[in-house]
């Protein structure tokens, strides 16, 4: 069994055009990303890949493996499976969706993702979700949060702040996605071949795909950390702030 890591990437993001090449402490943030996530443990090949001729004149430049996709894709786990496709990994084999939007990415984050569908055979789909300490980040809908029942399947995922309270507090156990998912190959081409739906147009998430399929996505709930995805520009001075004490930063700056 084979574990791919793609870091799919596009120029034309609607709210921060340039996103992935936009410097952050000096160097673009998909260098955060795709350096940090080298430092994964089970990730046996690491890919970007793009539509956009800058990202990939960026990605061969630093000698990281590139992968040309489409660029009629608006959801990245479409252009994560075309890379599955290009590489003819086997059905088994297991793609991580690495967002290019986490340059304060932990690397035990893709482990954590992998580990459930290594060591469980009925488990084919996984996503990161974080505990939300933050009433402000509860609210914001640049933010999607995530329901699950108590065996840790997703049962909705949301830019409203879920699950209801008339006040939030920590007893919510709120929690929001984190940008990493992973799939047994087969199921991401079930998930690919399959329309947009409903719910995943009207919250702008590809995991609400899933609910109109037959299998069932898993939570890996992590407790809260200092970590801060890049919506918007504006958000580019808060993850400086704490990238300053982080301690991976000094592997590869």
């Amino acid at each position: 069994m084979k574990i791919i890591g793609v870091v799919p990437a596009r120029m034309n993001s609607t709210r921060f055009y340039g996103k992935p090449l936009y410097k952050i402490y000096g160097i673009p943030m998909i260098e955060h990303v795709f350096e940090r996530a080298k430092m994964a443990k089970n990730l046996d090949q690491l890919v970007i890949s793009s539509c956009d001729r800058e990202i990939e004149e960026f990605a061969l430049n630093k000698g990281y493996n590139f992968i040309s996709s489409s660029s009629s894709h608006e959801r990245a786990l479409d252009r994560v499976a075309e890379v599955g496709d290009k590489l003819k990994i086997d059905e088994n084999d297991i793609i991580v969706n690495i967002q290019g939007d986490e340059p304060m990415l932990d690397p035990d984050f893709i482990d954590l993702v992998i580990q459930p569908i290594k060591q469980h055979p009925k488990i084919h789909a996984t996503v990161l979700g974080m505990e939300i300490i933050d009433e402000k980040i509860w609210k914001d809908p640049d933010t999607v949060k995530i329901i699950h029942n108590n065996k840790n399947e997703v049962l909705y995922t949301s830019r409203a702040p879920i699950p209801y309270g008339k006040k939030f507090s920590k007893a919510l156990n709120a929690k929001r996605i984190f940008g990493i998912f992973g799939f047994r190959f087969s199921y991401l081409k079930a998930f690919n071949k399959m329309d947009e739906t409903f719910l995943e147009k009207i919250e702008s998430c590809d995991s609400n795909r899933i609910l109109d399929l037959d299998f069932k996505q898993v939570v890996v709930p992590i407790n809260y950390q200092e970590t801060f995805s890049v919506d918007k520009v504006e958000d580019v001075d808060l993850v400086e702030n704490f990238l300053g004490k982080d301690k991976y930063l000094s592997r590869y700056l």
